[in-house]
């Protein structure tokens, strides 16, 4: 018997209920995970609210860290008791335990703890992906990052000042500014108090950046294209402060001859290949020091409304691990 979310409807986190699930043995091919920590992400309330459209009734969260607890048939490269972490693209995370399909999961190594996976595994490949296979940013470089201090936008950042990037950073508040530094920002921009094209315009000699990095959306769309640079890349990879939508390409022209990618992390992680190696890349970059897993706050599993609405409400830091 299992504990699990349930959304049965669209809507606030008031839709998230808990139900008890007894769960077969594993088919051929899966495996029984049973969770310890599990991660939340901003797409969990896209889930949740309906702008990614999901099965209903369906569960909730893709990234969790946990133990092997059986396997189907077929199975021979896990066993009973491997510790092992998943980011999906299976929803249901938010459970006790689930059956899983084997080749969704990887193993964890023993460096690596069950909070510090769930922190990081989503949202370290998506830093991998955007940055090194998305935007290809080259050392010397100057990029935009959005929502610096953010659970993501840590992460960018670390990443880029390891691979030799300049940073601009935005951050809501003098806290976040301070934590965006602290992952080694060379300049932060305070969004509700300063323009931030403006300051992007004049910390590079009036050129705009290269790259710019924005998981927030329609909040931010206009000040991307207003701080790019000539043919310079606006990488969209979230909606947090709302969808972009009517994108018109004359603008785009007016702009600089700018490109836009809207990429989404599993069609850069789709063969056992590509997430092997961007596993391996995030575990690397851990271990030099390079990322900080910085987990901001935990909520019991079962509280996972309130964890949303602190996420949505911009009260968190860093990541978010729902303990088990």
């Amino acid at each position: 018997m299992t504990r699990a979310a349930q959304i049965s409807r669209t809507g606030g986190p008031e839709v998230i209920d808990w139900i008890d699930v007894d769960l077969p043995d594993p088919a051929p091919g899966e495996v029984r995970m049973r969770n310890i920590a599990v991660g939340l992400n901003y797409i969990d309330v896209y889930h949740r609210t309906g702008l990614y459209p999901a099965k209903l009734p369906g569960g909730l969260g893709s990234e969790a860290a946990g133990v092997v607890e059986a396997v189907g048939e077929g199975v021979t490269h896990f066993a009973p008791g491997d510790r092992v972490g998943t980011f999906g693209p299976t929803l249901g995370a938010y459970a006790t335990a689930r059956n899983l399909p084997a080749d969704t999961l990887l193993p964890l190594p023993d460096d690596v703890d069950d909070q510090t996976a769930a922190a990081l595994l989503l949202k370290g490949c998506t830093a991998e992906f955007l940055i090194e296979r998305c935007a290809k940013v080259q050392p010397g470089q100057t990029v935009l990052v959005h929502a610096a201090a953010g659970g993501v936008g840590h992460l960018l950042v670390g990443w880029l000042k390891a691979i030799g990037a300049t940073v601009i950073g935005t951050a809501g508040s003098d806290e976040k500014a301070a934590q965006a530094r602290a992952a080694g920002a060379d300049h932060v921009i305070l969004h509700k108090e300063e323009d931030t094209a403006g300051r992007v315009r004049e910390i590079t000699g009036g050129a705009g950046v290269p790259v710019i990095l924005d998981g927030v959306g329609k909040a931010t769309w206009q000040v991307s294209l207003d701080s790019a640079a000539r043919r310079g890349l606006i990488v969209s990879y979230g909606n947090a402060g709302g969808k972009v939508d009517g994108v018109d390409l004359g603008v785009l022209a007016a702009k600089g001859s700018l490109f836009v990618s809207r990429p989404t992390l599993f069609h850069y992680y789709v063969t056992a290949e590509e997430r092997q190696a961007g596993v391996a890349r995030l575990f690397e970059m851990l271990r030099t020091g390079a990322i900080v897993p910085e987990i901001g706050q935990t909520f019991a599993l079962e509280n996972a409304a309130d964890a949303h609405r602190a996420l949505e409400a911009g009260n968190t830091r860093g990541a978010t691990v729902l303990v088990v």
